[in-house]
């Protein structure tokens, strides 16, 4: 979906792969990425939790975009393609998980809420080490990490992308243009469809209505500015809403809370531990 050029770092591929094949049926990393940085499509055997200290990171699948914003995370099953676009500087802590501890876990990727407990035991997490058979401590660190990412909320990051269809098309644009004024009736007239039909096509391939999609895009296009610090004013213009209360009025409804809260949580412990993911 995205076609930035490839810059993740050579070292960080290579430990990604060495960490597919550790003793330790959990092997935990960190690295920070600056902004823009782009991981291309790759897939790991193992599971994979990915946590953003800072920034915010989009996940590509082929079912479809997942954003996840600081203080966040989301959960990658085994064998499953995806890359990563880094917004902000993005201080990354992960962990791999041997498939078969991950059996019961989400067979889909999903954007968790990362709670206080879990923040302590990716970083206790980076201390296990790699080559050698946990020790008992190190199993329960384990056992605590999959029971949190298995119970925390599961977070509305998603963005269903479908591919090679009409459908398919105008999702790209208003990704590509979320502040354009896209509406159904306009898409209709282009396509020589109804209304009515449009819509029953663009609910058959996302799950979604067009309209819901569409503020769903804009919700997760506002992330990233979100995180780089631009104003309300400025998101909301660029997103296409006529007042910065209105799309502040959209984002609570969504979300839960104000734009400008949803960043404001304090940044938690975790600098440099075993370096690169």
């Amino acid at each position: 979906m995205n076609h930035r050029k490839p810059d993740i770092g050579a070292d960080s591929i290579r430990l990604a792969g060495t960490l597919q094949h550790v003793a330790s049926p959990m092997a935990a990393a960190a690295v920070d990425y600056p902004d823009g940085c782009f991981a291309p499509p790759h897939r790991h055997r193992r599971a994979q939790l990915l946590y953003a200290i800072s920034g915010v990171m989009t996940v590509y699948t082929a079912e479809g975009a997942w954003v996840v914003p600081a203080n966040r995370g989301v959960w990658v099953p085994p064998e499953t393609e995806h890359s990563i676009l880094n917004s902000g500087l993005v201080q990354l802590r992960t962990v791999y998980i041997e498939p078969n501890l991950a059996r019961h876990m989400p067979a889909h990727c999903a954007v968790i809420q990362v709670s206080p407990l879990l923040r302590e035991l990716l970083i206790a997490a980076l201390d296990m080490p790699l080559d050698q058979a946990p020790r008992k401590k190190h199993m329960h660190v384990m056992k605590l990490i999959l029971e949190e990412i298995r119970t925390l909320p599961v977070l509305p990051l998603y963005l269903p992308i479908p591919e090679g269809s009409v459908i398919a098309q105008i999702c790209r644009d208003i990704i590509d243009f979320p502040g354009a004024p896209h509406a159904l009736a306009t898409w209709s007239r282009r396509l020589g469809l109804s209304s009515r039909t449009l819509e029953r096509h663009f609910n058959s391939a996302t799950g979604m209505t067009f309209s819901r999609w569409r503020q769903q895009a804009r919700i997760i296009a506002s992330l990233p500015l979100l995180a780089r610090g631009d104003s309300i004013l400025e998101i909301a213009l660029e997103l296409g809403y006529d007042s910065p209360s209105a799309f502040a009025a959209m984002f609570r409804r969504a979300l839960g809370v104000t734009p400008s809260a949803y960043f404001s949580d304090a940044e938690p412990p975790g600098a440099s531990h075993r370096s690169n993911a």
